[in-house]
């Protein structure tokens, strides 16, 4: 094992940049995943420590390490890929001990390492079978097993989950969490997918147009963003956001949205009368208001999903979705009073997109 470090690392292709100067610290042993949009430079990011691509500036260290200029054979890492890549032509231990027999190791070695990595993966009894008699979940264990065998000092995993259905996927995440828990191999994982990144993850990097827009453990990220874009990011339904400006002159403190709606903003917000604000409060963090309080809200759509139910609203002039656990048969069209859980509520400034309450 050993812990990586990408130091204010840069990259382009030809006059286009997509890596401006990323800096971030994966410790040994620790599960980091890498997520963000389509196009934020999170694989371009992996396969540079990979060494798959080139770093125009900066520095990639493994352990003590600089391995700017070796050879990805030589960075010992092992990489999971999106698409599997097992030779059809082979079996299940063919293909897991291909790596080590490429290095002319030791046939009893290679066996007892197959075996020993099929056991952990439940594979043991599917290593006479080509991939073709294999489901996708079957295959993604076996492409994982080829990266075991090799014992490498850091995992690497480019969206493996991404070819698999709804309730593989679940499983799978639960069974390399699970398979790093015993291993405790630093691992590297990148993802779109910010659910993947918050169940499986000890620390999240959430990156944006080839930047890092915050750094922390999931749930920090989720109760605590630092921007606009990580707390739209993070989060499913997504936080729901209102412009609006401090009230001048109330008993309360408040904002007004846009429309004149009040909104009450929690203690210790920023104050000041006018300051344009995006108020942000998560779907789970609306609750039905009784007696008049809260705010006003019109019911548009209700989207029962078993365990809970979202209900998507207008209210205060922008369209809103509130979750609740309880069971709710509202009517579209229906005027329904919410009110945020105040200690909850997220403000951000308007123009740079940075939090502003504590």
């Amino acid at each position: 094992m050993a812990s990586v470090s990408v130091r204010e690392v840069h990259k382009s292709f030809d006059d286009t940049a997509v890596i401006h100067g990323v800096s971030i610290d994966i410790y040994d042993g620790e599960f980091l995943v890498l997520v963000g949009p389509s196009g934020c430079g999170k694989s371009t990011l992996l396969r540079m420590i990979a060494g798959l691509e080139d770093v125009n500036d900066g520095e990639i260290a493994i352990g003590d390490t600089v391995v700017n200029d070796m050879a990805p054979k030589a960075r010992d890492v092992a990489m999971v890929f999106q698409n599997y890549a097992l030779y059809p032509h082979m079996t299940v231990r063919q293909n897991m001990g291909f790596s080590l027999r490429l290095r002319k190791a030791d046939k009893n070695m290679i066996r007892e390492r197959v075996d020993s990595a099929a056991q952990i993966l439940g594979l043991t009894q599917l290593l006479n079978r080509l991939p073709r008699q294999l489901s996708g979940g079957e295959r993604q264990r076996v492409a994982m097993g080829r990266a075991i065998v090799r014992d490498p000092q850091v995992f690497l995993f480019d969206e493996p989950l991404s070819n698999l259905d709804a309730k593989l996927r679940v499983q799978m995440r639960t069974e390399i969490k699970a398979l790093h828990q015993r291993l405790r191999t630093t691992s590297i994982y990148v993802t779109h997918d910010q659910v993947e990144a918050m169940t499986m993850a000890e620390r999240i990097v959430v990156m944006n147009l080839g930047r890092v827009e915050q750094v922390g453990r999931p749930l920090d990220l989720y109760d605590r963003p630092a921007n606009l874009f990580v707390a739209g990011f993070i989060g499913s339904p997504a936080m729901n956001f209102i412009e609006a400006s401090v009230a001048a002159g109330s008993d309360a403190p408040s904002a007004a949205a846009n429309d004149g709606t009040a909104l009450p903003l929690p203690p210790g917000a920023p104050m000041g009368g006018g300051r344009p604000l995006v108020y942000g409060v998560r779907p789970e963090d609306l609750a039905l208001a009784t007696n008049g309080a809260g705010v006003e809200a019109t019911v548009e759509v209700v989207e029962p999903t078993g365990s809970t139910t979202l209900v998507f609203c207008q209210m205060a002039g922008q369209e809103i979705c509130a979750e609740f656990t309880e069971r709710h048969d509202f009517d579209p069209g229906e005027t329904i009073r919410l009110m945020p859980r105040l200690e909850t509520v997220h403000l951000f400034d308007r123009e740079s997109g940075h939090r502003l309450n504590a």
